[in-house]
């Protein structure tokens, strides 16, 4: 878990505020550790996590965590539980990866029970808010390669709105959540991003010409405070809504 992921996910834990011993559900769980990070803060009394990347999985499944939690290959669009199985489900940064991203809500919202919690948290992609939105806005100027999710709007709040409505859930809550990270100066900010698991590869694939001509052009953006320190912000969007007791299934 990126630095960036691990002070937005406190974050947005600490406006959920949830009780202790719920079953909870981690979608898009990726390597496992915001599922960690859910056992550590949160005392569940059970843990699911489920990714559709195999090498995920089996990460997770390595992790300490794994000894509580239980980690699963699946699809967000095509939960393998049953309804009605967990407290809370939760998306971390995952909803604008999910190629339909109404099916991937829904999904969340039929397999928590009535009363429980469906939530999700994602960078502002259309907004500005992405960590490494001034980098990529300098890369795309130099016609470098950037990834891209595949439904950055889905990162809107509106659009999070529109999705948790019609989904059919209630008492629908949205939060932004903005943090921060202090570098020690450029050399210690350019570093870490060539580190950065959404940008390295469009990185390592650039020039040795064009990667100094980036490295420039950064630093002219992102000017040093008096004490060199370079202090860079990021921004998600965080929603949260109940599954209302109409959705139980009949006696």
């Amino acid at each position: 878990m990126g630095k960036w992921s691990q002070l937005v996910g406190e974050n947005f834990l600490k406006w959920l505020a949830p009780k202790s011993g719920l079953r909870w559900l981690d979608v898009g769980c990726g390597n496992g550790a915001f599922t960690e990070m859910l056992i550590e803060r949160c005392a569940p009394a059970s843990m699911d996590g489920i990714d559709p990347a195999e090498g995920q999985i089996a990460y997770a499944r390595s992790r300490p965590a794994s000894s509580m939690a239980k980690f699963t290959l699946g699809d967000a669009m095509a939960l393998p539980f049953p309804d009605d199985s967990f407290d809370v489900a939760v998306m971390p940064l995952v909803l604008f990866f999910v190629p339909d991203p109404p099916k991937g809500v829904a999904e969340m919202a039929r397999v928590v029970c009535p009363g429980g919690a469906v939530t999700a948290y994602s960078w502002d992609m259309i907004g500005g808010g992405f960590p490494y939105q001034a980098l990529q806005a300098e890369m795309r100027e130099m016609n470098a390669v950037v990834r891209s999710a595949p439904n950055p709007d889905a990162s809107r709040m509106k659009v999070l709105r529109e999705l948790w409505l019609g989904a059919g859930l209630e008492a629908v809550e949205t939060q932004e959540i903005t943090v921060q990270r202090t570098f020690a100066d450029f050399d210690d900010y350019w570093t870490t991003i060539l580190k950065g698991p959404s940008v390295r590869p469009g990185l390592a694939a650039m020039t040795p010409d064009n990667l100094a001509k980036l490295k420039y052009q950064m630093r002219v953006r992102l000017p040093a405070d008096a004490n060199g320190q370079i202090t860079c912000s990021a921004r998600a969007n965080a929603i949260r809504g109940r599954v209302p007791a109409a959705n139980a299934a009949p006696p």
